[in-house]
């Protein structure tokens, strides 16, 4: 234990910074936060391991030397992007559709068969995989909380952390907006968030599709 005291300040801030852009809002949060209060409680946690999944994807190919391929090719992020961005603007064409339904043709549609938690955990899983700058994150994250000259086990003390908080954080969303307060909350207000969901997805998805990467 008294080998990784030397390493810890630095790992702080690598782990405060996943912490940080972990719990901001976007694609997966919303994801997450969507479908707890819109499907319960077990869809928003399926989802939110298949998030988790994602990220631990990612954080497992950069530890393995992703930037390498990276560079050797480069044409597999683009592809990547393209993927990723037309994925989340299918995401918003669905959140559109279900805020312009009425309040009886939600009812119908929520008393038909949801989407099973594998389905939920491989939807989430998408959302993470299909965006190419969760790669770029985890490059940035290694590089800010890797000390220099630190030996190879490090790497993973610092990937099971973000790991660990990555579980709280996304755990922590599907069961706070799965609460039946914030159901009903969501009920009442159902086609602005909704909407305002559609809009993000979209923003997100153009903002990929057109970026440098």
């Amino acid at each position: 234990m008294s080998d990784i005291l030397p390493y810890l300040p630095q790992l702080a801030v690598g782990w405060t910074a996943y912490l940080i852009a972990t719990a901001s809002p976007g694609p997966a949060i919303l994801a997450i936060i969507g479908t707890s209060i819109s499907q319960g409680r077990k869809a928003g946690l399926a989802l939110a391991l298949g998030v988790l999944t994602g990220s631990y994807v990612w954080a497992m190919l950069t530890a393995s030397g992703l930037s390498a391929l990276i560079r050797a090719y480069g044409q597999a992020i683009i592809v990547l992007k393209i993927a990723g961005g037309l994925y989340l603007l299918w995401l918003a064409w669905n959140a559109l559709r279900s805020a312009l339904r009425s309040g009886e043709a939600y009812g119908a549609r929520q008393a038909l068969p949801a989407l099973s938690p594998r389905r939920q955990y491989l939807k989430g899983l998408g959302i993470h995989l299909t965006n190419p700058k969760a790669i770029f994150a985890w490059m940035m994250l290694t590089s800010l909380g890797m000390p220099a000259g630190a030996p190879p086990w490090t790497m993973a003390v610092f990937i099971a952390g973000c790991m660990a908080l990555g579980l709280a954080t996304f755990i922590g969303f599907a069961l706070l907006f799965s609460l039946g307060p914030v159901h009903r909350a969501y009920l009442r207000s159902r086609r602005l968030i909704e909407g305002a969901m559609a809009a993000f997805f979209a923003l997100a998805g153009f903002k990929l599709l057109t970026a440098r990467i």
